[in-house]
């Protein structure tokens, strides 16, 4: 059986995000394959209001976010932003220019019945509408006693040691008023990020992700955004979820990566295929374990997939040589330790 090489657009190996929802479809990787109803863990609490007002069992009350304190520090904008990913519908354009070239979509972004619904439609290129449905997400997985916090709860605390968030300056993009986010790791583990926030509603209208070196890799960009209105009501969180029994573990993550309670089932995997989705709250990987034995054996290595890469592996684990696939959006080195350090269990 012989090894190939990872395609430009692998329809086998999704990488999911837990970044706000149209830079996540917009890429031109992720929307090969956004595969089963992934929750996408991405929300903090809004300023100005307590965690306790913001949430009920239910979930999050959009309503709040037109009373809240306007934001002032960087943080707070961040936060903003991230409440009004889940609650505001609305129709726009964009296009994402990366690695692999230039792409423009129609976005959708809808509620129903607190349950959201973003449609991508590309407008050039081959014919594809990626459609991603879920619920605001959970930080981690549930503990021995079921109990895990909402990301709203948690995802700014968390990202604190890990990134420096600073104000920049205020610039019109798709004719609104944006303020500008800057968002620089503190160490060299992970990419740094610029976001460009509608002033009126905390919708980023614009993302770039800058590498190592501060180079910017990718941007995504809205071009029109219209008839843009907030829901009434609440967009509902996720369930609390179990943590999986599987027989390996990674042996070593970037500081602040936790492993994420996500559905990562797809019918495109053989029933042997596992995935595992790791975040920071910004940056995102996912590991993929398999026996060797599949059909689609992957050439070990490093490969280059857009502004995202995959560390391949054969490796001897459990008494059986296995594929081990790590994918993201982080420097190639990070990826080719985390499969080079995943360390097996035992069987579960």
């Amino acid at each position: 059986m012989h090894a190939r090489p990872v395609p430009e657009r692998s329809h086998r190996y999704p990488f999911k995000s837990v970044l706000p929802i149209w830079p996540v479809l917009a890429s031109a990787l992720l929307a090969c394959l956004l595969a089963g109803s992934a929750t996408l863990a991405m929300a903090a609490e809004d300023s100005g209001v307590s965690s306790d007002e913001l949430r009920s069992e239910e979930g999050f009350d959009c309503r709040t976010l037109d009373s809240g304190a306007p934001p002032d520090t960087a943080l707070e904008w961040f936060e903003r932003s991230l409440w009004a990913g889940h609650c505001y519908v609305f129709d726009a354009n964009a296009v994402r220019i990366g690695h692999d070239g230039v792409r423009t979509l129609a976005l959708t972004h809808e509620i129903q019945d607190g349950v959201e619904r973003g449609v991508a439609h590309f407008l050039d290129g081959p014919a594809l509408v990626v459609e991603r449905r879920g619920r605001i997400g959970r930080l981690s997985w549930a503990g021995d006693h079921g109990n895990t916090p909402s990301s709203p709860a948690g995802i700014a605390a968390h990202l604190d040691g890990l990134y420096r968030l600073q104000l920049g300056g205020q610039e019109r993009i798709a004719n609104r008023h944006t303020q500008r986010l800057d968002i620089a790791p503190l160490d060299s583990l992970r990419f740094g990020h610029r976001l460009w926030l509608d002033m009126a509603t905390g919708l980023p209208l614009k993302q770039t992700l800058l590498d190592e070196t501060g180079r910017v890799v990718e941007t995504f960009q809205f071009t029109e955004f219209t008839d843009a209105y907030l829901y009434q009501g609440n967009v509902v969180f996720d369930h609390a979820r179990p943590p999986p029994e599987d027989p390996w573990v990674a042996g070593w993550l970037p500081k602040g990566f936790m492993p994420q309670p996500v559905d990562t089932r797809s019918a495109r995997h053989d029933e042997q295929v596992v995935h595992r989705l790791y975040s920071d709250g910004l940056s995102t990987l996912s590991l993929f374990v398999e026996p060797l034995g599949s059909t689609d054996v992957l050439a070990p290595g490093l490969h280059r997939l857009g502004v995202s890469h995959a560390a391949v592996r054969h490796r001897e684990l459990g008494g059986e040589v296995r594929q081990v696939v790590v994918m993201g959006e982080l420097p190639p080195r990070v990826l080719l330790r985390v499969a080079d350090t995943l360390e097996w269990q035992g069987e579960s």
